[in-house]
């Protein structure tokens, strides 16, 4: 087995639920984080600043090999990593600003003053549109310095503008004209535009110029202190975790920059959409709305676009979840003009040719693994499963959805596979707290006497009264046979359905939580270190891949 896959833990905490690191504002020398050296304040959500530093020495002092995140592109529509205007950009509000105060690029007054006004909430719950606000006036400060001043960095600037020019200009023409159009979506814009015409496209991009030069300063940003927090977490034997969704955002850079690559009409847009048909649970599927891939024409440029996706994201992490991953074996059509998924139908995915053309594109050696782990949950078909084990993809196990069956549910951890990767619950799960108080879910049908049956195996199968579920449910994966667990952070902590991340299907509400401050600190650190290396998951820092 590959020695990314070897018996190991860790936890899921996205960058922007990074806890508020609270204190005096001054700055000195030293390493991000450190005590006695990076005491800061707040403005709202967390960066790759102090607190991912400090978060990292916390994996490392907890004995974890693994930091599991959500897609760090910038956020879409209702903040959802998943809806990102672009699959290769970073979010601009995960810069950190105590990081340009160390670079020069904002005075120690400038930080000083925007976090001299945090509110209460902030530090518990992410406020998008107040942190969004003062981060983005941070970066427009440390821009107009970094142009007016000679600085160090323009020469690293100008290099990675080459090395990423094949997304990075057109990412910064789409932002640049999307602002120009009060936010409004592509299809929309002028026709010319829309079109992507030659002419229009000269005449926008020097329209847009200053904001173009902006834009490309903030993902030089992104990129470099990503990076540089990705070594230290290297150099204490951590890695990250992190996410490809498998559709891509409608209103994005990657469908007006290559509409070819996606099923659109000849106005830019999409004849038939992604989503999922009726279940158990959604009696009229669900249909997500993403454009469509025209897999035909990838396949004809051997899989470029992805390639250069894939390339990207290992950049920045050092193992891949694929979201939604039977979507590569087969996909659910829906007709765009259906308001829902009860028409659609089933069409085959690119399968075997297209992570053949992955593994060449990244130097693998025959039989060696991709990095990559496979979101196979839901109605799995045994083509899925065949896919999945033929590029040796290590699947998903979800303890939560183990107890409402037979002790044959493959969810139960005595019948996980060595490889595979067990949680406890994901971004889209209710806490286990508040799973075990609410086990029927939001819309449920079922009876009480099923409620109550559920939850009395669950208790039975773990071990533990209902005030130790989440410890139970986390001992359950930690001791199982599984290659990697993980347990988001706010299952380690006992939190409840205050702190789950998202709710699918809703709009407003999901991606605030916000760790609370203190709560990760040396005692905890220490008894999760014990914990992990009861059951033989203790990280070794050679491990990580470089």
């Amino acid at each position: 087995m590959d020695s990314l896959f070897r018996r190991a833990s860790g936890l899921l905490l996205h960058v922007s639920s990074l806890p508020a690191r609270l204190g005096s504002h001054s700055h000195r020398d030293g390493q991000p984080g450190t005590d006695g050296q990076w005491a800061i304040g707040d403005i709202g959500s967390g960066d790759a600043g102090p607190s991912a530093y400090e978060f990292v020495r916390f994996l490392h002092a907890g004995e974890q090999r693994w930091w599991q995140i959500l897609p760090t592109g910038p956020v879409g529509y209702g903040w959802s990593p998943y809806q990102s205007p672009s699959s290769f950009a970073g979010n601009p509000l995960f810069v950190s600003p105590a990081l340009l105060v160390r670079d020069g690029l904002l005075r120690q007054e400038d930080w000083d003053s925007a976090v001299s006004d945090t509110r209460e909430e902030e530090v518990q719950r992410v406020q998008f549109c107040r942190s969004a606000s003062r981060r983005m006036e941070l970066l427009r400060m440390a821009f107009r310095k970094f142009e007016q001043q000679r600085h160090d960095l323009k020469g690293a600037f100008e290099e990675f503008r080459h090395a990423h020019s094949h997304w990075l200009d057109e990412h910064c023409l789409f932002t640049a004209c999307k602002a120009f159009h009060n936010d409004q979506p592509w299809y929309e814009w002028d026709s010319s535009l829309v079109r992507r015409e030659p002419g229009a496209l000269a005449h926008w991009a020097d329209k847009t110029r200053i904001a173009c030069e902006f834009e490309a300063f903030n993902q030089f940003l992104f990129d470099r202190q990503w990076r540089e927090l990705r070594s230290y977490a290297a150099e204490l034997g951590v890695g990250i975790i992190g996410d490809i969704p498998i559709f891509v955002s409608m209103d994005s850079s990657d469908v007006w920059a290559c509409q070819e690559l996606f099923e659109l009409d000849q106005h830019g847009r999409p004849t038939v959409v992604a989503g999922v048909p009726p279940d158990y649970f959604a009696v009229d599927g669900q249909r997500w709305g993403n454009p469509l891939y025209r897999w035909d024409v990838h396949r004809e440029t051997g899989y470029a676009w992805w390639i250069r996706r894939f390339q990207r994201t290992l950049q920045l992490c050092d193992l891949i979840r694929i979201d939604h991953f039977r979507g590569f074996e087969s996909y659910y059509e829906i007709p765009a003009d259906r308001p829902d998924a009860r028409v659609g139908s089933w069409k085959p995915g690119p399968r075997h040719d297209f992570f053949r053309a992955i593994s060449q594109s990244l130097g693998l050696a025959p039989g060696q693994e991709l990095p990559v782990i496979a979101e196979d949950l839901g109605f799995i078909t045994r083509e899925v499963h065949q896919l999945r084990d033929d590029f040796g993809f290590p699947g998903m196990r979800i303890v939560q959805f183990g107890f409402g069956g037979q002790a044959t549910s493959i969810d139960l951890p005595h019948n996980y596979p060595v490889h595979s990767v067990a949680y406890t619950g994901t971004h889209d799960n209710d806490t286990v707290v508040g799973w075990y108080r609410s086990v029927a879910g939001e819309g449920s049908t079922r009876t009480q006497e099923s409620i109550d049956a559920e939850k009395e195996y669950a208790l039975r199968y773990l071990g533990c009264g209902p005030d130790q579920i989440h410890l139970g449910m986390m001992r359950s994966i930690w001791s199982s046979v599984a290659a990697l667990s993980i347990v988001p952070v706010q299952d380690l902590l006992g939190l409840g359905e205050d702190a789950r991340m998202n709710r699918p299907g809703t709009c407003d509400g999901n991606w605030v939580w916000r760790c609370p401050p203190g709560h990760l600190n040396r005692l905890q650190s220490e008894w999760l270190a014990a914990f992990t290396r009861t059951y033989g998951r203790q990280a070794c820092p050679e491990h990580i891949a470089k």
